[in-house]
């Protein structure tokens, strides 16, 4: 899929490169199905990945919490899983439902412990 060749391409000529401490920001939008979409930039999300020595630390990014929005990128992920992204997420239909409730702002965060370690 794009989504995996924009990946590989990524990791392939960006993210090996990395060596010293650095930021990846603001990631395509088929990157990150979970990301809220930038701000003042199309086709682009609110996130950014740490790395360090060409590997990544940490992983942020502002939650997506429009339900519809939500729906859609899941379904494009299935759409990806049956052409073969193995990495694509499943529609999550309870968590779209949870989102029509309402979210507030959100954000999160993950660190690689085991990389620090």
């Amino acid at each position: 899929t794009a989504a995996r060749l924009l990946d590989k391409l990524v990791g392939h000529f960006l993210e090996s490169n990395i060596t010293s401490p650095a930021f990846i920001t603001d990631h395509p939008t088929i990157l990150s199905p979970l990301a809220k979409h930038h701000r003042f930039l199309v086709n682009i999300t609110e996130r950014f990945e740490l790395f360090i020595a060409g590997k990544e630390f940490a992983n942020a990014y502002t939650e997506l919490n429009d339900p519809d929005q939500q729906r859609s990128r899941f379904l494009a992920q299935q759409k990806d899983a049956k052409e073969g992204d193995e990495e694509a997420q499943p529609v999550d239909e309870s968590f779209c439902v949870a989102l029509e409730f309402g979210l507030p702002p959100t954000a999160g965060w993950g660190l690689g412990v085991d990389r620090l370690v």
